[in-house]
């Protein structure tokens, strides 16, 4: 646990800190490209992200979950990682100009074959990647993630201030796969095979099928929004979208993978080990949500006040699909370890059952709510996400033993610390001076709304309590340490 907590940490910083440059470089990036230059670029990553699921083949969960790791295993997993990336890198490159054609959007062309060029490269360190994920050596890990976001940031302001438009989200994201490659090479493991083999491969595809599948379908979930939205609507309400989901995902963006980072590795030693995933899963879901749901909660109340801070004016128009964005996010936070567990116990196609359910119900009800007005669509998301609620309940239940009872009693906390942020943020909101500036108000909210949350989090004595205090004294005894040495 001390391992798991101290990697935690460093992840978070890594992943936020990266995620936080992105963010601030998406926010200039909306003054520098228009909506529909930026739609174009979210419509082909749709595709883009779910060719991402079939390249691993569920590898990288494989490497992680498998309890011993020989050469020959780590060679096969080589072999299809090769294989099946530089076959997608041919199948992206070759449908391109059929999908500009269906989409009526000729830009979507040369973005895809850029982003195709990807796939070539990736395999060089993927595989590194989810040997470091296994050991859970995040201090590596974020070296490599400092040096691709370094590069990415600066290559993609500079080729949209030279008027790349759409092209320089696709040559920035080239290049920071490039330089994420170069920079696993120092730290591959020791022993660690160079030449891959299809010798033993069978094993691999097997449980990497299940994962696949669940990892596929999961992805298509999160992009069936741009591609329905782009069909029923138009590129710019894919871009307006875009925004008010990039809101909602404010929470996210800071968290980064730290909210699933070890997950799957955790659970599987668990499990190997013969003990029972519920406790775990149970305080994992108590500590997401008491620090996830107020972060939605006070997304909700002060959407507009962000967007316009974020983006400006012109983004006006994505605040109406903010609020079913946040409700939809709320319930998928209850299940974001599910599919880590069904991988862990080794039932990687279970995990496919609820993004299925999913997948049918956004477009059913997508196509019966949608009214050409924003919120409609906003609102046949929510709609999807909660039909399916039951279903992600039973099959923890079933399969993992966390009954529906120990769930509901697990976030009665988390309902009441988010309830309290949210008034709190009703009541102090209107407050300010309307002609404050929508940056200044949110800041000058900021201390009071953080005091709120964790005057709940006492109050109530949610599980988080004790991390947050454990978190705090590391930080005191680190910062002790520097003071002395100074």
């Amino acid at each position: 646990m001390a391992d798991l907590r101290r990697s935690l940490v460093i992840n978070f910083f890594s992943s936020s800190g990266n995620a936080l440059v992105q963010f601030l470089v998406s926010i200039i990036l909306a003054r520098m490209l228009s909506p529909s230059e930026i739609g174009v670029f979210s419509m082909t990553v749709v595709f883009v992200n779910i060719a991402h699921m079939f390249r691993d083949f569920g590898v990288a969960t494989y490497i992680q979950r498998e309890k011993e790791l020989s050469t020959q295993k780590i060679r096969s997993a080589l072999g299809i990682l090769f294989t099946t990336s530089w076959l997608l890198a041919v199948f992206l490159f070759v449908i391109s100009g059929w999908l500009g054609e269906w989409f009526h959007e000729p830009g979507i062309v040369p973005v895809m074959r850029v982003l195709a060029l990807g796939f070539v490269v990736i395999p060089f360190g993927s595989l590194t990647h989810s040997l470091l994920l296994r050991e859970l050596a995040a201090n590596k890990q974020a070296v490599v993630t400092a040096a691709g976001t370094i590069s990415y940031c600066a290559s993609c302001l500079t080729l949209a201030a030279l008027g790349f438009g759409t092209m320089s989200l696709a040559w920035a994201n080239f290049i920071n796969i490039i330089v994420c490659a170069l920079a696993y090479i120092p730290f591959r493991p020791q022993g660690m095979p160079w030449m891959p083999s299809i010798r033993g491969w069978a094993k691999i595809a097997h449980f990497g099928a299940g994962s696949l599948l669940t990892n596929c379908i999961e992805a298509i979930n999160s992009s069936i929004a741009d591609l329905l939205l782009g069909k029923l609507g138009s590129a710019r309400h894919v871009g307006l979208f875009s925004r008010a989901n990039s809101t909602v995902s404010i929470f996210s963006y800071v968290a980064g993978s730290t909210i699933t980072y070890g997950a799957v590795s955790y659970l599987s030693q668990s499990y190997h080990r013969g003990e029972s995933l519920a406790p775990a899963l149970s305080r994992a879901t108590a500590l997401l949500t008491g620090i996830g749901w107020p972060a939605l909660a006070l997304t909700a109340v002060l959407g507009q006040d962000i967007v316009l801070a974020l983006y400006g004016p012109k983004w006006l128009e994505s605040v109406p699909a903010i609020l079913p964005l946040t409700i939809a996010a709320a319930f998928y936070l209850l299940f974001q370890y599910t599919p880590s567990a069904m991988n862990a116990i080794g039932k990687p196609y279970v995990g496919a059952l609820p993004q299925v359910a999913t997948l049918i119900s956004r477009i059913g009800f997508g196509y019966v709510l949608f009214n050409g007005e924003l919120a409609s669509f906003g609102w046949a998301i929510c709609a999807a996400t909660v039909v399916v609620v039951p279903v992600q309940m039973l099959l923890q239940w079933r399969y993992v033993g966390y009954s529906p009872r120990q769930l509901l009693a697990n976030i009665a906390p988390s309902v009441l610390v988010t309830l309290v942020c949210a008034l709190a943020g009703e009541a102090l909101h209107p407050l300010l001076p309307a002609a404050m500036p929508p940056l200044a108000r949110l800041l000058v909210l900021a201390a009071p709304l953080i005091a709120v949350w964790y005057g709940a989090l006492r109050l109530l004595n949610h599980p988080l309590l004790t991390e947050v205090h454990h978190l705090a004294a590391s930080a005191r005894g680190r910062l002790g340490r520097l003071v002395g040495q100074g």
